[in-house]
């Protein structure tokens, strides 16, 4: 299963990639994650993340379900590009890529890409997609863009 989603930032893409790259502090920038803790440092540079993030059931009534997962988490700044090789619960195997690219006027298209290959016949992924990489994804590229649109219009270089 492959799944991608998107989104336009009128910022400069090294401001949003400022921004996103430091997993580990995700849980203080983003309202829905609870976690983003450093399990481990890897001498290549990359880190295995333990994340924890909230996926809306009632919004009305503010009631949510827990959704937990770790990642070893590595950054290329060059191309602007993060990558999360899940490892362990229901989305082992699954490969995350965010990438960043320059809109012509100053804008950034980021976009991240879910690969999830499970056997022949298995739901999962299609589940997993349509239940919680949509609903957290989605929140996360919303509340990045917020962030990212507001230090730009302050005139905030990172």
């Amino acid at each position: 299963m492959r799944s991608t989603l998107g989104i336009d930032v009128d910022a400069p893409a090294d401001l949003v990639f400022a921004i996103v790259r430091d997993t580990t502090s995700w849980q203080r920038i983003l309202p829905h994650y609870s976690r983003s803790r450093a399990e481990r440092r890897h001498p290549d540079g990359s880190v295995t993340c333990h994340f924890v993030a909230s996926r809306p059931l009632v919004a009305g009534l503010g009631i949510a379900l827990p959704v937990t997962w770790r990642s070893r988490v590595s950054s290329d700044a060059a191309v602007r590009r993060l990558r999360f090789q899940h490892s362990g619960g229901l989305t082992a195997g699954m490969d995350v890529t965010w990438r960043l690219e320059e809109l012509p006027g100053g804008g950034t298209r980021v976009e991240i890409e879910h690969m999830f290959e499970r056997g022949p016949g298995d739901i999962l992924p299609t589940i997993v997609e349509r239940w919680f990489i949509r609903a957290i994804a989605g929140r996360t590229l919303a509340t990045f863009k917020a962030l990212a649109e507001a230090l730009h219009a302050a005139g905030v270089a990172l």
